[in-house]
């Protein structure tokens, strides 16, 4: 392959197939749009249809190819299924995005057993079952993939109030790197996508005036991210030509929040 053909296929991702976990989300469903923009069958996947159709009719009436699933992100049963959905339906799965996440402002001294628990089920075993479950897959079928799990900024830099969703996230990472490790030798790459502050249904609740104010002062851009900022590393993680060398890695998009001190 010649330097100029090369460079012409970094980002497609024709024939791929990429399932969306929390594809009805603000930024993982326009994650999808992007992944089915440059080539790839989209699987969204999430509890609510509605959500998901709005999303789907843009991917189609560009040309793209994507169709909703209903799963629950905690279960393994429902992601078994799904998996088997997906190759049944589409023939194959290359890239899995596990984005399924809750947050909460709540003090510390105030969380609940109970919340603390709902937390650490969706950020965290959501994204250890979806490795387990996909990633089983592409490291058995001998073909390689690409597996890309949301952490966020507030595991690199542990942000006040939502001290669950910090560790939690914090773990995610933690996850990454040991699977990219283990999964390497299978030519599967298991990398994080670290957002900034984008607004988002998760975290609308906890950006008070205050709280924004905060935010803009440790961002050198002094703005909120848009979804469709997340696209470009998105596929560079999941493209086998452009992303062929990474893993292990923690790619911020955050308006350089994280090179800011005073």
């Amino acid at each position: 392959m010649t330097t100029e053909s090369y460079i012409e296929t970094l980002f497609q991702l024709n024939g791929r197939v990429a399932v969306v976990i929390g594809g009805t989300g603000e930024l993982c469903g326009a994650i999808g749009e992007g992944l089915a923009a440059a080539g790839a069958e989209v699987v969204l996947v999430g509890r609510n249809e509605e959500k998901a159709k709005p999303r789907l009719e843009r991917i189609r009436s560009a040309g793209g190819k994507g169709w909703f699933h209903s799963a629950e992100a905690t279960s393994k049963a429902e992601l078994i299924a799904l998996k088997d959905e997906v190759l049944k339906k589409s023939g194959r799965i290359d890239i899995v995005i596990n984005g399924a996440g809750i947050n909460s402002p709540t003090p510390f001294f105030d969380i609940s057993e109970e919340e603390f628990k709902k937390i650490v089920n969706v950020n965290l075993t959501s994204v250890f079952l979806g490795c387990q479950v996909f990633g089983k897959h592409l490291v058995d079928q001998g073909k390689g993939g690409s597996i890309i799990n949301i952490g966020s900024m507030a595991a690199i830099i542990p942000l006040s109030r939502v001290f669950t969703y910090s560790a939690t996230k914090a773990a995610v990472h933690n996850l990454t790197k040991n699977l990219a490790r283990e999964w390497a030798p299978y030519k599967v790459r298991v990398n994080t996508l670290v957002p900034g502050f984008f607004p988002a249904e998760q975290n609308r609740k906890v950006l008070t005036p205050d709280r924004i104010a905060s935010i803009m002062g440790r961002t050198p851009m002094k703005r909120f991210g848009e979804a469709r900022e997340l696209i470009a590393a998105t596929l560079l993680l999941a493209s086998d030509n452009a992303g062929s060398f990474m893993t292990g890695a923690d790619i911020a998009v955050d308006g350089g929040f994280s090179a800011m001190c005073i």
